[in-house]
């Protein structure tokens, strides 16, 4: 099969686990990328944060962003879809962070606002250990009539909220809760976080739409990751490839399991399916 669109994870799957793109794997993807297919991120991360991987790759297709809540080409500043959580929403899930004495983040497809100090911690540490080499534009949040503000004036703009916790059990209840609402999409990308969008937003919707755009068929696609959040486009594509790190539920669903992140599993899969190396 000559696949026309190959859509790539970024944590835990195009990152390997010191987050870093291997020079191989940049190379797989260009390669691709020169025989004319789209190589697309696809990522639960911000879109400022998500096409800062897409040009470290040399790649000039659109990218996904925020699990699909955000969908842009890269050249021509285009936006192709946006489902933005809203003020209403943003607020009421506020009041249940409240509630649960949980410490939220909120994100645009340009800003990233938290309310853990920890996280400013841990960002600094990131850039200094060259764990991080972008920067984005990131705002601590202290209170939460701050919060109400932030709502208020990016309601229109917030594409996704998420939660990061340290064990299961501090979070249950704020589960079940989540889970209840009906016009939320509830997923996670890691075993410690929960990442929240608009009901029907998800990674294989956004791949079916680009897949619509580029008048591709599915079995042209390929889908590469390792989390929940992949679940659905590595379901869509004609190709599902989990990584070797991939929760056992994510090898489960896909057509083929390939080497870890850090045996370069995306480069791997690229060369046997699509270079044919």
């Amino acid at each position: 099969m000559a696949y026309k669109l190959i859509c790539v994870d970024v944590d835990g799957t195009l990152l390997n686990s010191k987050h870093k793109i291997t020079n191989r794997t940049k190379e797989v993807l260009q390669q691709a990328h020169q025989q004319g297919i789209h190589i697309v991120i696809s990522t639960g991360r911000m879109y400022t944060d998500a096409e800062y991987f897409s040009s470290l790759i040399g790649v000039k297709s659109p990218v996904i962003a925020s699990n699909g809540a955000f969908i842009k080409e890269k050249d021509n500043d285009k936006v192709i879809f946006k489902d933005v959580l809203g003020r209403e929403l943003s607020v009421q899930l506020l009041e249940i962070f409240r509630k649960h004495q949980i410490k939220p983040y909120f994100c645009t497809p340009e800003k990233f606002y938290y309310g853990n100090i920890l996280f400013k911690l841990v960002y600094i540490a990131a850039k200094l250990l060259g764990k991080r080499n972008n920067s984005i534009d990131i705002e601590y949040i202290s209170s939460w009539k701050q919060w109400q503000n932030v709502a208020n004036a990016e309601g229109n703009n917030i594409v996704k909220s998420e939660i990061i916790y340290r064990n299961n059990a501090s979070v249950e209840d704020l589960q079940r809760e989540l889970r209840k609402i009906e016009c939320l999409e509830v997923v996670n990308s890691s075993k410690h976080n929960i990442e929240i969008t608009r009901k029907g937003v998800s990674k294989g919707k956004a791949v079916a739409m680009l897949a619509a755009m580029y008048n591709l068929k599915q079995e042209e696609i390929m889908a590469i990751g390792d989390s929940e959040n992949d679940v659905s486009m590595i379901e869509y594509a004609g190709l599902g490839i989990a990584m070797g790190n991939a929760l056992e539920s994510v090898k489960q669903k896909a057509d083929y399991v390939t080497d870890s992140n850090d045996d370069e599993g995306v480069a791997k899969a690229i060369s046997r399916f699509v270079l044919c190396n």
